[in-house]
């Protein structure tokens, strides 16, 4: 049966100027991610990225870990993630007193997020798309991918966002879950479809099989 690992991207670079660029340790987890499938002999048909930064070093860094040719990958900027500095400063301007200062700590930004998008899935806000453009934009790439599976193991690299967004998708979960599935994806976390004549079914969710031991799990990151 054909199968789709959709990974997030290493972590990024919160807090600098370029957040859309891997850290140091994104590049790492990336590596360690394609060392573990090539030790357990894990070979894919189809490499498949979003065309952000993070995105395409994240595949590359995978492709490293494998031992794989980098222009292997091809690229969906529909797998891109939503554009969510657009959806906080709507929700900002909508709600000025709740937006976290400069200096805030990093739960108070993703509690204002959490709040964001709640109000973007409501139809409270838009941002530079609106909910119903990402959902519809991430059920044509779903289903490119499942056809585009033929049998054989597709790897995806994608966002925390537009993952939630397929497995809620999968599922046939309400909008909400969106926000609550987005804030658990860890960087460079697997989940696992299988790809079927009646459509996608979900395996596995967030699965960090190269971090998740005693000697990487204080690499496990979020952002």
């Amino acid at each position: 049966m054909p199968e789709i690992f959709v990974v997030r991207h290493g972590q990024a670079s919160f807090g600098s100027d370029n957040y859309d660029q891997l850290s140091e340790l994104g590049w790492q987890q990336a590596r360690w991610l394609g060392e573990h499938w090539g030790e357990d002999g894990h070979q894919f048909d189809h490499i498949v990225s979003g065309d952000l930064q993070r995105h395409r070093e994240t595949a590359q860094g995978i492709c490293e870990g494998l031992g794989l040719d980098r222009h292997r990958v091809e690229e969906l900027p529909q797998l891109n993630e939503f554009d969510f500095k657009k959806v906080m400063q709507a929700y900002g301007e909508k709600d000025p007193d709740s937006a976290p200062a400069a200096n805030a700590e990093r739960a108070e930004y993703y509690r204002f997020l959490k709040l964001a998008m709640h109000a973007w899935s409501s139809g409270e806000i838009n941002g530079a798309e609106s909910w119903q453009q990402f959902e519809q934009r991430i059920e044509e790439v779903l289903g490119v991918l499942a056809a585009g599976a033929r049998g054989g193991r597709t790897l995806v690299v994608s966002s925390g966002g537009a993952i939630a967004m397929m497995v809620r998708q999968v599922l046939g979960a309400p909008s909400h879950s969106v926000t609550q599935l987005n804030m658990q994806i860890k960087n460079t976390a697997v989940s696992h479809f299988f790809a079927g004549r009646r459509g996608l079914t979900l395996h596995s969710f967030n699965h960090v099989p190269h971090l998740d031991n005693r000697q990487r799990r204080q690499f496990i990151t979020y952002s």
